[in-house]
């Protein structure tokens, strides 16, 4: 007998492929066909005479158990992965008895972001739209964009519209719509174009940390009380860097959980830092405002999810999104005027930040890039009179308008689809997942829980706001 290497492996190797085809033969047998044990143990050969088809099945069975062997064995013993294992050489029985494993698809996880918006009314019209087109088609007139979205990042205006939308209400539902966060914003103040100075609409919501109209609305509620997962950027003074506010962060520790009226007052802050502190008055910040220093959070919440294995365990990358990002500013500063002011030099700063992250999105995603990801551009002419007619005409200029989306090693080209198509095309799409999440078994989300969560103040304003008709209601 040969002793050296090659002789003992192979050597060892047929023993153990006849010990092992041994034992299969027989557990295949047993499980194939319990009367072939009987068969085997009888030593009468009038009964083995009188079944012949019984000892052809027992021949069968023993050549499927030696080829079910030689493909466990080559593929996992050995490493060997030779698909002709697999070819149609093998016998009909050896091929319907492998086992065939489901390819496990768990879904796509569905971010939604808004960016600092200069515009926060047309924004919230793109949402209002977006919510219309998901009611319409999954019959459903109570849908919200909660039900439909995972991931909710907003800077700036986004930010405030993002915790409108996702806030938890008293009745366990998001707490406004987006047909009612859009009332709400155009009845608290005409003028929806904040600029770098706190006056305007947000001056007027926020003229004291935590106080006016958003502190009734959202009370007490922090950022643990939000639906689903809520990322809300500001800069931080006392240590020089952008902060973001995370619902995941607030979970784990009350350091990080802070309320959401005074994170609405933190992203919109102009010149004038607005200090606050944690609930638990452990963290300290002194804010500005998110459009300084994340005009666009996109980026920041697809980091987020990619990172965050423990509520979104099956996201491996970019093809496992589903990306709606709206973007929005006003064409007033075109026009090659001869001088701008602080305010504006901080706005077109803030479009060219938004506009490189939509860039680099788009690149990252790939061939993926026109199914997975959508940017919704929101530009209209700004006017300051914002009735029911000149919001209607608002609405429908925006729908209209065809992007600038960003073409790998191409630039910048002209969208073949309009914002209403995009719109309607990704409302499709939300659906879909919406119900393939309902036939699958495996979670595509797990967000993390709190055990005392609180619900947002029902004030009369809320009261109005959620019972307010479309904003060309009388």
């Amino acid at each position: 007998m040969t002793t050296g290497p090659t002789g003992g492996c192979a050597s060892s190797r047929v023993a153990l492929r006849r010990s092992h085809a041994v034992y299969i033969s027989a557990t295949v047998s047993v499980h194939l066909n319990p009367s072939l044990t009987l068969l085997r143990s009888s030593t009468s050969p009038e009964l083995m005479a009188a079944s012949p088809s019984l000892m052809e099945l027992s021949f069968d069975v023993d050549k499927v158990s030696y080829e079910i062997f030689n493909i466990l064995e080559s593929r996992f013993l050995f490493g060997c992965d030779d698909s002709k294992l697999f070819s149609s050489g093998s016998s009909p029985l050896a091929t319907a008895m492998i086992p065939t494993i489901p390819t496990v698809s768990p879904g796509k996880v569905r971010i939604l972001s808004i960016d600092a918006v200069s515009d926060c009314l047309v924004a919230a019209a793109s949402l209002a739209s977006l919510e219309s087109l998901l009611r319409l088609r999954s019959g459903d007139p109570a849908a919200r964009l909660s039900d439909y979205f995972d991931v909710v990042a907003g800077s700036g205006a986004g930010g405030v519209l993002a915790a409108l939308l996702f806030a938890r209400g008293p009745s366990g539902r998001s707490l406004f719509s987006a047909e009612d966060a859009l009332c709400f914003l155009r009845k608290m103040g005409l003028n929806g174009n904040p600029t770098g100075r706190r006056k305007g609409l947000f001056g007027r919501l926020f003229p004291r940390v935590g106080c006016g109209a958003f502190g009734r609305v959202f009370g007490d509620a922090t950022l643990r009380d939000t639906l689903k997962p809520l990322l809300i950027p500001c800069y931080d003074l006392s240590t020089g860097a952008p902060f973001l506010f995370s619902r995941a962060d607030a979970v784990e520790a009350e350091a990080f959980d802070f309320r959401i009226g005074d994170i609405c007052a933190a992203t919109c802050a102009g010149g004038e830092a607005v200090k606050m502190s944690s609930v638990d008055g452990r963290t300290r910040i002194a804010a500005l405002g998110g459009g300084i220093t994340m005009a666009n959070p996109a980026a920041a919440a697809i980091t987020h999810v990619l990172h965050n294995k423990q509520e979104f365990p099956f996201t491996a990358g970019v093809e496992d999104l589903l990306v709606i990002s709206i973007g929005g500013g006003n064409s007033d500063l075109a026009g090659g005027r001869a001088s701008t002011s602080t305010a504006d030099v901080v706005r077109i700063a803030g479009n060219v930040m938004a506009d490189m992250v939509d860039q680099s999105i788009a690149m990252a995603f790939g061939k993926d890039r026109t199914s997975n990801y959508v940017r919704i551009q929101a530009k209209v002419a700004y006017t300051s009179i914002r009735d029911a007619t000149n919001m209607r005409s608002m609405v429908e200029q925006m729908l209209a308008n065809r992007n600038l989306d960003s073409v790998l090693f191409q630039g910048k080209k002209l969208s073949k689809e309009t914002n209403a198509e995009k719109l309607d095309r990704m409302a499709g799409e939300l659906i879909k997942e919406q119900e393939s999440r309902k036939k699958s078994l495996i979670p595509t989300v797990v967000v993390k829980q709190t055990t005392t969560p609180r619900t947002s103040s029902a004030t009369t304003v809320t009261t109005s706001a959620s019972t307010g008709r479309s904003f060309g209601s009388p």
